[in-house]
């Protein structure tokens, strides 16, 4: 079954899909139904605020990511920002340009996944809006978070012979990419009933598809007592670009070397080797 967006409006779809929703966090005064939110942070919160704007076609490919994990994935990279400044994301407002090939039933499967990331981390959606599109699905998720006064994490806050530890399983998600595309290649090339074997390989799609923020590390810090040193900064979760980014804003060199990664052993142990193109280009200058 299918239902044009255009039975409903824009303001009929923005009730159809935040229907339901239910405030949890003390902080979220109003949500959805009037002209802003209204929020409400004690004196000792500092209010972290990060938007992400995802494109199709850029940052998502629909031949082969499914709406619902879209839109899970699209709120989990906002709360990963509020988490790797040791922050607590708290709020959400979604803003989606749609174009005429979707329909309601798409975009119940879009917010499925939106809402069941605010539901597993205790996050509410506020607000938001809907436009017409021309150009596929935009999405463009802001979230608002807090931290302790003194003990939010920043970039600039590295300093030289400082040791860089990453949680996970770096390029993972690269494998996991790598694997669509080529099925994605098969599929375009060939017979259209071949169905991709992905047995095995559930670990890396999973990684690409529906990642999640690193909560855990930032509870675990806490458990074991770990304080905050020098101008209260301890370290960052790195998330995609950021491990790129955090020499150019502590004013520090660059790393200038290829990444070997070896990946677990649900991967069956199986190293690859991948220079960031940043670092090609860096290198082709002689920097």
């Amino acid at each position: 079954m299918r239902t044009e967006i255009a039975t409903l409006g824009e303001f009929g779809l923005i009730r159809h899909l935040t229907e339901g929703i239910e405030l949890k966090n003390e902080s979220s005064r109003y949500g959805v139904g009037d002209d802003a939110a209204v929020l409400s942070y004690p004196a000792e919160k500092e209010v972290l605020v990060t938007t992400d704007l995802l494109m199709e076609g850029v940052h998502f490919d629909l031949v082969y990511v499914p709406l619902k994990h879209l839109g899970y994935k699209s709120a989990v990279v906002n709360f990963s920002d509020i988490y790797a400044m040791n922050g607590t994301p708290k709020q959400i407002t979604v803003s989606l340009g749609i174009s005429k090939r979707f329909s309601i039933e798409d975009m119940e499967e879009l917010y499925a996944g939106i809402r069941l990331a605010c539901e597993e981390y205790d996050v509410d959606i506020v607000g938001g809006d809907t436009s017409a599109s021309y150009t596929g699905l935009t999405i463009s998720i802001t979230c608002i978070g807090e931290g302790e006064k003194g003990k939010v994490v920043y970039r600039n806050g590295a300093r030289e012979t400082d040791l860089i530890c990453v949680s996970g399983d770096l390029g993972a998600a690269y494998m996991g990419l790598q694997l669509l595309e080529r099925e994605k290649a098969v599929l375009k090339g060939g017979d259209k009933d071949l169905q991709p074997d992905f047995s095995g390989k559930e670990y890396l799609l999973e990684r690409q598809l529906k990642p999640e923020a690193r909560r855990d590390i930032i509870q675990k810090l806490a458990e074991e007592g770990i304080q905050h040193l020098h101008d209260g900064y301890i370290g960052r979760t790195f998330f995609g670009i950021t491990a790129y980014l955090y020499p150019k804003q502590s004013g520090l060199p660059s790393l200038r070397r290829t990444y070997s990664y070896r990946l677990s052993d649900g991967c069956n142990g199986r190293r690859i080797q991948y220079e960031p193109e940043h670092l090609c280009t860096e290198r082709r200058r002689g920097l």
